[in-house]
């Protein structure tokens, strides 16, 4: 498949096998959207279904299928996870539903930790994350499994696997996300652009683009307090749109709930958390063809001067519609 030129889209759903995640029987769609997030559970779905009852709570995956007129063909997982009892409509005879479908990290944010639960130091975070989410069930894939916990990590009251689970990938400045097939994968954040989308090659991103700044609520200070410990960054660059001295004033932001890296000083954590601030204040929309494999907290390239994007962007949210194209609807922000 060349995802840059047309083709042609069908959908349909499975009910998986929670325990061989093998595909059985097969559901008609006849519409719907998958939601990528950068929240916890980071997917969900609603899909429109046709001439099925589901009686309980079942797993689906969503397929894809692709055909372009020279012949190339896709099979594509969309979405994995946990479809819970549908409403139901009679057209005569005709049974239509539409259900709501979770991300398979529902299964470990609803599992309570024990009390007095936590991650011992010295520990290879692969091995802590993979004691929390095993029990759920899930297919877990990691990018590293020697890096260990600088600290110990202790559960909160009402802790549960997921949450615990993003606090130590946190720790370690990793990231979780979920593929279509419904595998999670965990690991470093990849600093890397994963696809260049331009006018001259794939050319995918439709013309209405959105582009906005939060320029009156962007800090230019932040304050970072660990214990006794506090550092404040600061930008007072005369170049910098919204530094304190061409906007005339400061706007100021606290954080207090730090997790340091190894190595890294309170010094170093207030300069880039204000950077992130920053660069998060300039938010993109835009429609483009869907690509397999391109996920919230991917990095992408885009070059359409025309429109004002050049560089490197961060996905922080994607729906992707189950109709003409598998058109996908972005927000990125820029690097």
């Amino acid at each position: 498949m060349d995802w840059d030129k047309g083709y042609s889209a069908s959908y349909y759903a499975t009910i998986v096998d929670p325990i061989t995640w093998a595909d059985g029987e097969r559901i008609e769609i006849t519409g719907g959207s998958i939601k990528h997030t950068d929240d916890e559970l980071l997917e969900s779905a609603d899909v429109d279904i046709v001439d099925y009852r589901l009686e309980r709570e079942q797993w689906i995956r969503v397929w894809l299928d692709t055909r372009q007129d020279d012949g190339g063909i896709g099979h594509t997982p969309l979405f994995t996870g946990v479809a819970s009892t549908p409403s139901r409509t009679y057209e005569g005879t005709l049974l239509t539903g539409s259900i709501q479908c979770y991300s398979v990290l529902k299964i470990a944010q609803d599992m309570l930790l024990e009390r007095g639960w936590y991650a011992p130091v010295d520990i290879p975070g692969a091995t802590i994350i993979k004691e929390l989410l095993s029990p759920t069930g899930i297919l877990l894939n990691f990018r590293d499994s020697e890096t260990r916990l600088q600290t110990s990590v202790l559960a909160e009251n009402g802790e549960n696997r997921l949450t615990m689970a993003w606090k130590i990938a946190k720790t370690l400045g990793w990231t979780i996300q979920v593929l279509g097939n419904g595998t999670v994968i965990v690991g470093p954040y990849s600093t890397d652009s994963k696809w260049m989308f331009s006018r001259t090659n794939y050319d995918i991103v439709e013309p209405s683009i959105s582009i906005e700044r939060d320029w009156f609520n962007c800090p230019n200070v932040l304050r970072a307090i660990v214990g006794n410990s506090v550092a404040i960054a600061r930008d007072d660059d005369p170049a910098s749109d919204l530094s304190t001295v061409s906007r005339g004033r400061e706007i100021w932001v606290e954080e207090t709930d730090i997790t340091l890296n190894d190595g890294q000083s309170l010094g170093t954590y207030a300069f880039d958390r204000l950077k992130e601030y920053q660069d998060a204040s300039l938010t993109v929309s835009y429609d483009r063809r869907y690509v397999p494999d391109i996920l919230v907290g991917d990095i992408i390239s885009l070059d359409y001067p025309e429109q004002e994007l050049t560089g490197n962007y961060l996905i922080t949210s994607q729906t992707i519609s189950l109709g003409y194209n598998a058109k996908t609807s972005e927000e990125v922000i820029k690097l």
